[in-house]
């Protein structure tokens, strides 16, 4: 069975290249506008891996890494960022909220896919 993937941006132009990018790689992807929606989205289905920008209206990444997190059934759940952020305080800060990975925008497709299945498979 395929796993399922939450893809959380508030660019629909990157969210289309993620869910061309692995959904071509055999993934099922769930979009999600920005936090509060990923958010909700978690809350009434499983996903094997949640992927999310930083910086976004309603409810930023690190914040919805935190209220994951929060939630038993996404404590193990792995969950990588996708930004352009890249200093090093914000990726300790995405470590302390819970996150297992980072990739800076603008990404190469290949190495996305890359880095999910090394993730989950």
């Amino acid at each position: 069975m395929a796993k399922s993937i939450l893809a959380v941006d508030d660019s629909g132009s990157l969210r289309q290249m993620v869910v061309f990018s692995l959904k071509a790689a055999g993934y099922l992807v769930t979009e999600a506008v920005d936090g509060q929606d990923g958010l909700d989205k978690a809350r009434t289905q499983a996903f094997d891996l949640v992927l999310t920008d930083q910086n976004m209206p309603r409810m930023d990444g690190l914040t919805l890494i935190r209220s994951l997190r929060a939630l038993p059934s996404y404590q193990r759940v792995p969950i990588l960022m996708l930004t352009t952020e890249a200093s090093d305080e914000m990726k300790a800060k995405g470590r302390a909220a819970g996150a297992n990975g980072w990739l800076v925008k603008p990404f190469d497709p290949q190495r996305l896919t890359e880095v999910v299945k090394k993730v989950i498979g």
